[in-house]
């Protein structure tokens, strides 16, 4: 007679639940603000930034769940928090920012103007300093769009005499 085997059914996780993990330790290492915070947005290019401005902080600043310095890796952080450090509430302030679109200079530029005019709703004092290093004012220039008949925006294709 044969011998019957018992074979063990090995179970993977689902790849959807593989992603969530990984998502999980990404935006793991920020922390969560709660309390009285002051809301305002900035923008550059195509980028938005939803900038919400917690009082009684310790000066941490978290972009999309990831820490700034993990964000936006170099200068741009420092960029980013220019107008925290002009006003001297680079200590006191927790920041909380949803930023989307365009490229990371776009986004950097739109979050160091969202934490200007967060920082003009907090104190209005700040004015005249944010707006002597310029960081109130909207940068408008886009991306000029491409017009029919010609290569890019501007660049028309080579004449040719025949």
């Amino acid at each position: 007679m044969a011998e019957k085997k018992t074979v063990k059914k090995v179970v993977k996780p689902a790849a959807k639940e593989v992603a969530k993990e990984k998502d999980t330790e990404k935006k793991g290492d920020a922390e969560k603000f709660s309390g009285k915070f002051i809301q305002a947005i900035g923008r550059r290019k195509t980028a938005v930034a939803q900038v919400r401005l917690y009082e009684d902080g310790k000066g941490s600043v978290v972009v999309n769940g990831i820490k700034l310095s993990k964000y936006f890796p170099g200068d741009s952080s420092t960029n980013a928090t220019q107008a925290m450090k002009l006003t001297s509430h680079l200590r006191d302030v927790n920041v909380s920012v949803v930023v989307r679109g365009g490229g990371k200079s776009g986004q950097v530029e739109a979050v160091r103007h969202g934490i200007s005019r967060a920082l003009l709703k907090m104190d209005e004092n700040n004015r005249a300093v944010l707006s002597a290093a310029d960081l109130l004012t909207r940068d408008k220039r886009k991306v000029e769009r491409k017009k029919p008949g010609l290569r890019k925006a501007r660049k028309s294709p080579q004449w040719s005499k025949r």
